[in-house]
C-alpha cells in the first residue's frame, strides 16, 4: 500500500509541476484535467505526509526505547510517543487504503432526479413531492444548483412524478443512494379513518451525460409539439411549446414543458434522453449493474424497498444497512448527511473486503 501512495505523490509532484509551467492555461481542455487530477490527489498526498511525520516520531521513539540506561522518566515518554504514533499510523494507513480504492467515474457529474408516485393513488403523489422538496433543500444545502426539467402535479399539491437536475460538484456522489423504492407508512389527509397507510415512491438518478460521452443522431429522433397541461392556476402554458422527444432506435420518449421556450423545453428534453441513453448503455455493457439498478427501482410494488418513511413513529428506516433514525422532520427538511454518510461507509467497506480478497 505504501508503495501506491508514493507513486501517488510523484504523480501529484508532476502534476503540480505542469500546473506551474508558463502557459498552462492556454489549452483550457488539458488545465481542467490537470486540475482535476490535482484536486483528487491533494487529499492523500496530504494523508501521506501525516503518515511520514507520524512514522518519523514511531521510529525515534523505538529508537530511545532501545537504550539500555534511558531514564524510566524519558522511557515513560517515549513509550507514549511509540504507542501513539503506533495507532495513528495503523489508523492513517486505513485511511489511505480506502482512498486508494476504484472510484466511481460518475462522482463528480450533475444529476438528473426522476421521482414518480407508484403503489398509493394520491397518498404516493403527495410523498412524491415531500421527497422533491427533500432533495432540494440537501441540495441547497451542499451549494449545488437545482432546475426543474418536467413536472405533472395533482390537484391535491401532489406530483405523479417530477424530473429535475441538480448541478454541483460531486452531486452524483451523494445523490446516487437514493435510486429506489422509498416506502412510506402515515395516516393520508385525505383518510378520515385515522388506519395507517402505506405508499410507496419510486425514485431514479441518473449520471448527467455530456454530448462528448454519446453522440445522437438527429435522424433517430422525432419530435413532436404541444400544448402543455398541468394542475391548473400558472402551471398551464397557454401556448404549444411542450416537447415529446422520441428516440426511435430505442423507443425511448421523454417530454418537457415547464419552460415556455420550445427551444429551453428540447435542450432539456435532450439532456434527459442523453442520460437516460447512457444510462442503458453502461447497463447492458455490465451485466451485473444492470442486475442492481433493477433491484434498486424495482417495479414501485409496496414489498419492494430501500429505505421506509413511518410517520407514527417519527422513524427512517435504511434497510439496505440496517440504520433506523428518529429524526424523520428533519430528515424531510434535507438533513440527509447522516443517511448517506452511512451508505458511503458500508459501500467502502464492501470494496475493501473485495480488495483484501483479491
Amino acid at each position: 500500500m505504501i508503495e501506491k501512495i508514493e507513486n501517488v505523490k510523484l504523480r501529484f509532484d508532476e502534476v503540480n509541476q505542469k500546473l506551474s509551467e508558463p502557459g498552462v492555461t492556454d489549452n483550457q481542455e488539458e488545465y481542467r484535467k490537470l486540475m482535476e487530477e490535482f484536486s483528487r490527489l491533494s487529499p492523500i498526498v496530504e494523508k501521506y505526509n501525516e503518515y511520514k511525520q507520524a512514522q518519523s516520531q514511531f521510529e525515534e521513539a523505538q529508537e530511545l526505547l532501545d537504550e539500555p540506561d534511558l531514564d524510566p522518566e524519558f522511557k515513560e515518554m517515549a513509550q507514549e510517543q511509540f504507542s501513539e504514533n503506533k495507532a495513528k499510523m495503523k489508523d492513517l494507513e486505513k485511511e489511505m487504503t480506502i482512498m486508494l480504492l476504484p472510484r466511481d467515474p460518475n462522482d463528480n457529474k450533475n444529476v438528473i432526479i426522476e421521482i414518480r408516485g407508484g403503489a398509493g393513488g394520491e397518498e404516493a403523489a403527495l410523498f412524491a413531492h415531500s421527497l422533491h422538496r427533500m432533495y432540494t433543500l440537501y441540495a441547497q444545502s451542499k451549494g449545488y444548483k437545482c432546475d426543474i426539467i418536467s413536472i405533472n402535479e395533482t390537484e391535491l399539491g401532489g406530483v405523479k412524478e417530477v424530473c429535475f437536475s441538480v448541478e454541483g460538484q460531486g452531486a452524483y456522489s451523494r445523490f446516487k443512494y437514493e435510486s429506489g423504492v422509498h416506502r412510506v407508512q402515515r395516516v393520508p389527509e385525505t383518510e378520515s379513518g385515522g388506519r395507517i397507510h402505506t405508499s410507496t415512491v419510486t425514485v431514479a438518478v441518473l449520471p448527467e451525460a455530456e454530448e462528448v460521452e454519446l453522440e445522437i443522431d438527429p435522424k433517430d429522433l422525432k419530435i413532436d409539439v404541444f400544448r402543455s397541461s398541468g394542475a391548473g392556476g400558472q402551471h398551464i402554458n397557454k401556448t404549444s411549446s411542450a416537447i415529446r422527444v422520441t428516440h426511435l432506435p430505442t423507443g425511448t420518449v421523454v417530454e418537457c414543458q415547464d419552460e415556455r421556450s420550445q427551444f429551453q423545453n428540447k435542450d432539456k428534453a435532450l439532456r434527459i434522453l442523453r442520460s437516460r441513453l447512457l444510462d442503458e448503455k453502461q447497463a447492458a455493457a455490465d451485466a451485473e449493474y444492470a442486475n442492481e439498478r433493477r433491484l434498486q427501482v424495482g417495479t414501485g410494488d409496496r414489498s419492494e424497498r430501500i429505505r421506509t418513511y413511518n410517520f407514527p413513529e417519527s422513524r427512517v428506516s435504511e434497510h439496505r444497512i440496517g440504520l433506523t433514525l428518529y429524526r424523520l422532520e428533519q430528515i424531510l427538511n434535507g438533513n440527509l448527511d447522516e443517511i448517506i454518510d452511512a451508505l458511503a461507509t458500508a459501500e467502502q467497506t464492501k470494496k475493501l473486503a473485495n480488495e483484501e480478497e483479491s
